[in-house]
Order: structure tokens, then C-alpha cells, then sequence
């Protein structure tokens, strides 16, 4: 009898432990997870779909052996509601948070936290939907929502992961951090944060300030009276481009237009691409009457675009923001004491010829350019005007050649090499000198569309407010600025010996030492040198492209962001180079 007392208080007792591993383990749970991340689906959300998101959920829940992350544990309210807060505040970060499926969560909260032990596929669907949902915000908010490569923003790809997010959520997780979540994510840029900050301040702007709509039948200068000129001051107070002068009792019944008015004008008009004269005509008025809350999108969108960028490593940077007209060459990026050289730029047409968005680098420059003429200009500008006129090309200090090279043979004109060169057999360049389209400078960075920065004898287009005259090249106002930065150290160039390049009669090309990352972007809201947040108009209707594309939410592919290890992309730049 003992000995069977004791056999069965040994099998009790292994049956115990065996029952409390088992309690431990809770495969159900454990099945019920595995179910979900391998269906790639998800029945509480929106996207149910969620094939892009699927790794790093494995990834999250590989590190907690497949068990709850958010139920089950002692500070599940708090943790959860933490997370939900996030999401919440996704538009502080530009973003909106019914793409994170917030209120269905928050909804579910309640009978999530009573659920039993044994309720494995409720406890899993609630467990596995918040951590998708915060994947997906903080994916968004790292890598941005939509691929620049399929809107024609061919921006560089990322070289390799730089952040871990499911081990960011674990760890924020057992460390009570969850609130710091976004700024470990977020793009660094200080731009970035500035607009950050700019979009909290103009998003109560487009709340608190009443729409303001001015009507003009000519242009209002100073000294003249309009019956919204009170409304006018209002406004521009409220949008910090004139001081608020609260001992000018009689300034808010006034409808005079006053310097002190017209001084706050030249501001906005200065931070929204107008000419600052203080002068208010149609295309001023249209501009102060766009509604603040289109200010905010435009914010958003530059976020958004920020976000494509991939982390840059501090070096020499030359920016030109295209609806800006505006070129920034930096000595070093997000430095505060940097060094910057700002100037003037013209784009590419609108509707004919945009200047492409894009990232390389600036390998060499060339003083005293040719100018090989495109096939395009030859065939639509040049031959009309050659037929009409059989000195044309001796007119502008052009030549005919079979190959464009140095050395190459010029070709006389007659009808043989006209039928060349309409089917393309023969090309066109232009010699260096006073009338050469580049000028006496040409920055050249190897890229797929064949644009470069160049200087212009086109000097007058510069004074005008919008600029978009070129046949896609960036032409930039001071060249010889941009060619003391990008030589700065480099042997045996100075100031004095650039001017001397730049009016020798042959071409030099100088090779860079250390290239130096180029990049086109494209951004309507922008903080330029002095911090002033500047507004520009959608020359090419880039914003209206973005919007259309995320109004459309998916899971960014993360194949798409980062450079395959099978890419040619290193030995094709390096042809494009040679």
C-alpha cells in the first residue's frame, strides 16, 4: 500500500509539473500566432493583408516564443494603452491614424483585457492585430508610405537595415519605453524636425485662423485703400509675417494699406515664391488666399518625402529644390555651424522638359564647356531653323560631327549631311565660348537622364520669381561660388584660378578628389538657411501625384528599399563614369 501511495503520489506529482509546462508554454496560443503570421492575414483590420509586414511579425514574436506580448502580463492595460496612444498621435507625425486601425483597437480593448486563459484565438487575433498595427506605423514613419521609384523619384536605395523594429518594440516593451518609440524611428534631418514642429503650429493655424478669401480688381500698392485691408492685417499677424502692433487701436478699422502692412506682404510673398515687392496683384492675392489647411498638407507631404531619403553620411551635399529654384550647397549635413551657399536656380520646363528628381554623385567638372546638343532640341529646334537659314550653325558657334569627342572633325553642310543628321547619324555641339548654352562651367554628376549643373549666359531669367526655362538641366546663378566649394580641396584651385578656367580658351576638365553626393528633390514646403518655413507653387503636380498614391494605403515592400546583393547598379556607374 505505501509503495502504491507513493507510485501515485510521483505520477500526481509528474503529472503536476507536466500540466504547469504545459500552462507555461500554452500552445494553444503559440498555434493560434503561428496561424495568423502564416495566413498573412488579419479579420480586425483594415488592410487585412499584410504579406509585407510578415518577417518582422515572425521576427517579434520568435523573440517571445510565440506567446502574448501585449495580454496575459501584469501591466497589459498600460502597455497597451500606450501603444494605442501612439497610433492615436500618428498625425503629429503626419500621418493619420485609421491607417493603424486606432478605434477598432481601442474599441476592443475592453473585452480583450477579460478574456479567459483558454480563449486562444481571441487572446492571439487582439495580441498579433496591435503589434501589425505598430509595425506598420513605425515602418511608415521610418521608411515613408509609398515607393519614390514608382512616382519617378529615383532617389538612391538604401544600402542595408539600419534599424531592427521588432526588436525596438520588444525592448521598448520590457523597459516601460514605449512613448519614445517615434523618436528612435523618425528621420533625423533637422529639416525633418523642424517641419515637424511647423506642422503642429499650422495645423491649430487652419483651426483657429478664419478663411481669408481677398478680392482685387487691380493691383493694390501702398497708399491705397481696400475695404480688407483690417482682414488682410488679421491675417498675416496671425501667420507670424507681421507683428502685432496692439497699441494701433485705430490698425483694426483701418482700410488703408500702410508700409508697416505692406512690409508683412513682402514677407509672405518672399516665403511663398512671389516677387517681395509689396505689391498685390492676382497672383499675390490667389496666394494669400489659399486656405491654411492646404499649408498643412503641403507640410505632410514634405515629411513624407524626407522620410524616402536614405540617412546621409554628414559629407559636403549640393541640394537643389526644384519648385524652390533654389540651390543649397552645405559643407556638411544637419551640421548647425555649417557653412552655406545658397543661390538661385533655373529648372527644367513644366510642361516640356522637368528636371528629374534624383541622387549621384559630382565626379569631375568641366571649365569651358561643348555643348553636345540633344537629339531632341536637334530634331524639333535646330533643323527648322537650319533649313531656313544654312548659317545657322556658324551664327551660334556650332558644329556638325560624326562622334563627340575632343578631336572630333567638323562636317561641312550640304545635303548628305542634312539627311545625317535628321536620322541621328550626326551630331551637333556647340564650341566653347561667350555664346555657349552652358556657359563657362558644367558640374557633371553621372546619371541615367543625363542632366548637369551649368552655369547660363542666360543671366536675365534669374530676376524672375518662377524659373522653369530649361530644357531639364539645372542652371545655376553664380557659378564660380559653386565652383570654389566644389574645389575648395582640392590641389592647386583657388578663387583666382578658377576665373582663370573660366576664360581660357580650351576645355579643362578637373576630376574630384572626394565626389560630392548631388540631389534633385522636389518639395512645395521647405525651411530655407535663416529658418524661415517657405510655401512654393506644384510647377510639375508632384503634391497632387503623392496624394493620389497614399490616398491608397499599403505595406511598402521592404525589397523595395534596399539594394539587392545580385544589383549591377555599382558596375553600371562606374560605365556612366568612365
Amino acid at each position: 500500500m505505501p509503495r502504491l501511495l507513493i507510485f501515485l503520489f510521483v505520477g500526481l506529482s509528474t503529472q503536476a509539473l507536466f500540466a504547469e509546462e504545459i500552462v507555461s508554454q500554452k500552445p494553444g496560443i503559440a498555434q493560434e500566432i503561428t496561424a495568423i503570421i502564416t495566413a498573412k492575414q488579419h479579420p480586425y483590420l483594415m488592410l487585412s493583408n499584410f504579406p509585407n509586414r510578415t518577417e518582422d511579425l515572425e521576427s517579434l514574436y520568435t523573440m517571445s516564443n510565440h506567446q502574448l506580448l501585449w495580454l496575459g502580463t501584469a501591466n497589459a492595460e498600460k502597455s497597451i494603452t500606450d501603444a494605442l496612444n501612439l497610433l492615436a498621435h500618428a498625425p503629429d507625425h503626419g500621418l493619420k491614424s485609421k491607417n493603424y486601425d486606432t478605434e477598432t483597437l481601442r474599441q476592443k480593448l475592453p473585452s480583450a483585457l477579460t478574456l479567459k486563459p483558454d480563449d486562444y484565438k481571441e487572446l492571439a487575433l487582439y495580441d498579433t492585430a496591435l503589434s501589425i498595427s505598430l509595425l506598420r506605423f513605425l515602418h511608415d514613419l521610418h521608411y515613408g508610405r509609398v515607393n519614390p521609384q514608382g512616382i519617378n523619384f529615383n532617389l538612391k536605395l538604401r544600402e542595408k537595415k539600419l534599424i531592427d523594429l521588432p526588436l525596438l518594440i520588444k525592448n521598448s516593451l520590457t523597459q516601460n519605453t514605449l512613448a519614445e518609440l517615434p523618436q528612435s524611428v523618425e528621420p533625423k534631418f533637422k529639416q525633418y524636425q523642424k517641419l515637424k514642429q511647423a506642422l503642429a503650429h499650422y495645423r491649430e493655424l487652419a483651426v483657429t485662423t478664419p478663411p481669408f478669401k481677398l478680392s482685387i480688381e487691380k493691383t493694390l500698392r501702398p497708399g491705397e485703400s481696400h475695404p480688407q485691408i483690417a482682414e488682410l492685417r488679421r491675417f498675416l499677424v496671425a501667420i507670424g509675417d507681421l507683428p502685432d502692433d496692439k497699441a494701433d487701436v485705430s490698425a483694426e478699422k483701418s482700410s488703408l494699406y500702410t508700409d508697416a502692412i505692406a512690409s508683412g506682404v513682402k514677407r509672405f510673398q518672399k516665403r511663398h515664391g512671389l516677387t517681395a515687392d509689396g505689391q498685390i496683384g492676382k497672383g499675390s492675392a490667389a496666394v494669400l488666399s489659399v486656405h491654411l489647411s492646404q499649408r498643412v498638407t503641403q507640410i505632410e507631404l514634405a515629411m513624407e518625402r524626407l522620410r524616402w531619403l536614405p540617412e546621409f553620411n554628414g559629407s559636403a551635399s549640393v541640394i537643389v529644390n526644384i519648385p524652390a529654384f533654389q540651390l543649397w550647397a552645405l559643407d556638411a549635413i544637419d551640421q548647425p555651424d555649417a557653412n552655406i551657399i545658397n543661390m538661385k536656380v533655373v529648372v527644367g520646363n513644366a510642361l516640356k522638359t522637368q528636371t528629374p528628381v534624383l541622387m549621384a554623385e559630382m565626379h569631375f567638372i568641366d571649365f569651358m564647356p561643348y555643348w553636345n546638343v540633344p537629339y531632341s532640341i536637334i530634331k524639333n529646334e535646330i533643323l527648322p531653323k537650319l533649313i531656313q537659314n544654312g548659317n545657322y550653325l556658324e551664327k551660334e558657334n556650332m558644329e556638325m560631327v560624326s562622334v563627340l569627342r575632343d578631336g572630333a572633325k567638323p562636317a561641312g553642310l550640304n545635303i548628305e549631311t542634312m539627311n545625317l543628321l535628321k536620322e541621328g547619324k550626326l551630331r551637333i555641339r556647340q564650341r566653347p565660348g561667350r555664346k555657349n548654352a552652358l556657359g563657362r562651367v558644367k558640374f557633371i554628376f553621372p546619371n541615367k537622364e543625363d542632366v548637369y549643373l551649368h552655369d547660363t549666359p542666360a543671366n536675365a531669367l534669374f530676376s524672375k520669381s518662377r524659373r522653369d526655362f530649361s530644357h531639364g538641366c539645372v542652371r545655376v546663378e553664380n557659378p564660380q561660388k559653386l565652383a570654389e566649394f566644389a574645389l575648395k580641396n582640392q590641389d592647386n584651385w583657388n578663387p583666382e584660378t578658377i576665373q582663370l578656367a573660366m576664360s581660357a580658351p580650351k576645355t579643362q576638365r578637373v576630376i574630384l578628389k572626394k565626389p560630392i553626393p548631388v540631389l534633385f528633390f522636389y518639395t512645395t514646403a521647405f525651411f530655407d538657411q535663416f529658418d524661415n518655413l517657405e510655401f512654393y507653387l506644384d510647377i510639375y503636380g508632384h503634391d497632387a501625384v503623392l496624394l493620389e498614391a497614399l490616398s491608397k494605403p499599403d505595406d511598402l515592400s521592404d525589397q523595395s528599399l534596399f539594394i539587392s546583393t545580385n544589383s549591377t547598379a555599382p558596375e553600371a556607374a562606374a560605365k556612366a563614369i568612365k
